[in-house]
């Protein structure tokens, strides 16, 4: 039990962990106390359902098909080039640079933004889906549930840290400067990101 645990711990938290759309946004609505532990719990529960999937075998079938994987690049691409525009005109602008003067999100918006930065990200079914997947299909079938449970603690253990950690940055973010490092990182992420999913959709194409 032991090692395939530990294996799916540490795979999962270095796949997850990385620097990216979803975990900008987890962060960002951390800090400012906005549906974060909804946020949070939202992501633990779609990564359950992407790394149950390529357990399951899943990932054999996303790794052979290249029209899923070309359509969900563009769609990415796309959403995160629109995010990161709005994310740099908040900077620009000023808009919301203080806790108390940020209008939030509502729960709705909160859900439907969550669930896009997680699900049009084709990255997430990449490492979720695809390499976890791969991963634990050399293991045998009982120690492939305990690599999976690993994998899920991980994303569990990295999506309630971040969440709740953005809180205790709170204080730092009162002051106008702080907002606006915040929005131009998150904008430049988005947007580097989309870059990268674009490129790789021309190479797709190629």
């Amino acid at each position: 039990m032991g090692t395939p645990f530990l294996q799916g711990l540490g795979v999962g938290a270095g796949l997850i962990a990385a620097i990216g759309a979803q975990n900008a946004f987890v962060l960002a609505q951390g800090i400012r106390k906005n549906h974060h532990l909804v946020i949070a719990l939202i992501c633990i529960g779609c990564d359950v359902v992407l790394i149950s999937a390529g357990v399951g075998g899943f990932g054999r079938l996303v790794a052979v098909s290249p029209g899923l994987t070309l359509w969900m690049t563009r769609l990415g691409a796309a959403f995160l080039v629109g995010y990161g525009f709005l994310s740099l005109r908040s900077a620009l602008q000023g808009a919301g640079l203080a806790v108390s003067e940020q209008p939030p999100l509502s729960r709705k918006a909160a859900v439907c933004t969550t669930l896009a930065v997680t699900l049009l990200n084709p990255h997430v079914y990449l490492d979720t889906v695809v390499l976890l997947g791969s991963v634990s299909s050399g293991l045998h079938e009982s120690s492939r549930w305990f690599f999976w449970s690993g994998a899920v603690c991980a994303s569990a253990l990295w999506f309630l840290s971040l969440s709740l950690g953005g809180q205790m940055l709170a204080p730092l973010f009162t002051n106008p400067r702080s907002w606006r490092v915040l929005d131009t990182l998150v904008g430049a992420v988005m947007w580097s990101i989309a870059w990268s999913l674009w490129r790789s959709t021309g190479g797709l194409l190629g």
